[in-house]
């Protein structure tokens, strides 16, 4: 999609000094940064009075900025050895910053990498994620088989938060920061396809033929089939195109609040595994996502009201028939899911829980 060039660094609102600081931790990718709207949202619930800081990647800056739930954005360099000053100058800033508590979504090496830095110059604050020696870590056997919606949901119970929020993408939509995805004059009612992915990832595509196959099916009931994408994927876009000359291709035109926006008024969606299909199926959009060996939808699937995952261990053996017939399954009678039919929030494990109060 289309790179948002607006990135926030500076605090936009000066923090007092008697004011808790909390730093939320999430880096990428782009489905999993998503996915984590509803944490964040529940650490801001359960901190109103905090200032709060996510600190992020630069193409995932504007969404965050939008979402209106942190006080400030600092941007990770995502430096390694190869940039040891840059490194050095991001644990500087942790350090500098004393944060009171530090919620680690990441969980990853980098990101406990952090911990291990602060503690190092004796400035570790209290962690919630998966670094040894921190004071809430996740560390439960189970935990890497879990969902993230799931898997963040306990750890933030162990952290002291009972109960994580299911991600919200309104903002997207609605309120001051909506995505005007009417300059696209896209022809109703339209069904959105992700036939792309990661170019490094090919066994997580379903093949371009079949895509192709499938937006005539959608152009015979009546839908304009809308191919989102990015350039890095055009000619995969290009291949369905051809074969179907009805459908309007978005490539590198949309920004990331486009895409909800765009999912919030489609009749449907297909796609593979990507971060695109994550925001489309949060945004209530029926959603058919495709998945290969090379993912598990039991950790990875879209989350949303209406979601069908279809999985083969080879996607080229997944007919146009099969997808086709869950394109009708998806829009007259989907798959529940659990977190939303228990009143959109997500409990976590009953099994340990911490305190999360703060003072300062």
């Amino acid at each position: 999609m289309a790179e948002h060039n607006r990135v926030t660094r500076a605090v936009t609102e000066t923090p007092s000094d008697t004011r808790p600081h909390v730093l939320v931790i999430k880096l990428s990718a782009l489905g999993d940064v998503v996915l984590a709207l509803g944490p964040m949202a529940s650490i801001r619930r359960h901190h109103p009075d905090a200032h709060l800081t996510a600190l992020t990647t630069r193409p995932f800056a504007p969404l965050l900025e939008a979402s209106g739930l942190f006080d400030a954005l600092h941007l990770d360099p995502k430096a390694g050895l190869r940039r040891p000053g840059a490194y050095a100058g991001l644990i500087r800033w942790l350090a500098a910053s004393r944060f009171d508590r530090v919620y680690d979504l990441q969980t990853s090496d980098r990101s406990s990498g952090y911990f291990r830095a602060l503690r190092l110059l004796g400035r570790a604050p209290a962690w919630s994620g998966i670094a040894r020696g921190c004071a809430f870590r996740h560390d439960t056997p189970h935990r890497t088989r879990l969902h993230s919606i799931e898997r963040q949901a306990e750890q933030l119970r162990i952290a002291g938060i009972p109960e994580t929020l299911f991600p919200d993408l309104s903002f997207a939509w609605e309120g001051p920061n909506a995505a005007n995805v009417t300059r696209f004059g896209l022809p109703e009612p339209f069904a959105l396809l992700v036939p792309g992915g990661s170019a490094h990832r090919p066994e997580k595509r379903w093949p371009a033929e079949r895509f192709a196959a499938l937006t005539r099916a959608l152009t015979d009931e009546g839908l304009t089939p809308v191919l989102l994408g990015t350039g890095a994927e055009a000619d995969v876009i290009e291949a369905v195109r051809a074969a179907c000359p009805a459908a309007v291709p978005l490539v590198d035109r949309t920004a990331l609040l486009d895409i909800p926006a765009l999912g919030r008024r489609a009749a449907l969606a297909v796609g593979n595994d990507t971060g695109p299909l994550h925001m489309i199926a949060l945004a209530g959009c029926p959603t058919v996502a495709l998945f290969s060996a090379a993912s598990n939808p039991d950790k990875h699937r879209p989350r949303g009201p209406a979601v069908l995952c279809l999985r083969r261990h080879d996607l080229a053996d997944l007919a146009v028939e099969e997808v086709i017939s869950g394109t009708l399954r998806v829009r007259t009678d989907p798959p529940r899911d659990p977190a939303l039919l228990s009143g959109g929030s997500v409990p976590g494990s009953p099994e340990r829980i911490g305190d999360a109060r703060l003072t300062r």
